[in-house]
């Protein structure tokens, strides 16, 4: 739509939109069986999908059904490269920067042990080749979720399929 990208074109390139878009492809066709065995292997305590209700959406349904009297607190932002200046020039619109751009298939969130944590994101980075994150901590707390402040946005960079984009 002319509209749209005449909003955006000044922030993003259609080199950086068609990578973004491959990424995002390449992020929903993914299955999570090697995600959940590692999760086994690693012993994680729990674990959501990141859909409909964003990163921080999802860690606040998944803070209230927890054992412990815990709270997430989320710290770093996985943001498609490109995406901040599109959602920035649309308005904010989605609410990407909030934590509850709704994501289609997106990824995992997944509660380990700190001294695990590490050793998850390594093995799947090689198994899979995609980067993983630790995006916050879990602390004592009265059961929510928070983002803070001014997150550390990390740009997860788009893909090229055959050396060339689609």
């Amino acid at each position: 739509m002319p509209e749209r990208w005449d909003r955006i074109k000044h922030v993003v390139t259609e080199e950086e939109v068609r990578k973004a878009y491959n990424r995002a492809m390449d992020s929903m066709a993914r299955l999570n069986r090697t995600a959940a065995i590692l999760m086994h292997k690693y012993n994680a305590h729990a674990a959501t999908d990141v859909t409909g209700f964003g990163i921080l959406g999802h860690a606040q349904n998944l803070v209230k059904n927890q054992r412990s009297e815990v709270s997430f607190v989320i710290s770093n932002l996985p943001i498609l490269a490109s995406m901040s200046g599109v959602a920035k020039a649309c308005g904010n619109m989605f609410q990407l920067h909030a934590g509850f751009s709704a994501e289609t298939s997106g990824g995992l969130l997944i509660c380990l042990a700190r001294d695990q944590a590490a050793h998850f994101i390594t093995e799947i980075e090689r198994l899979e080749g995609y980067q993983a994150w630790v995006v916050g901590t879990v602390e004592s707390g009265n059961r929510t979720a928070r983002l803070i402040d001014k997150p550390r946005i990390i740009e997860v960079p788009g893909t090229e399929r055959d050396g060339e984009l689609w």
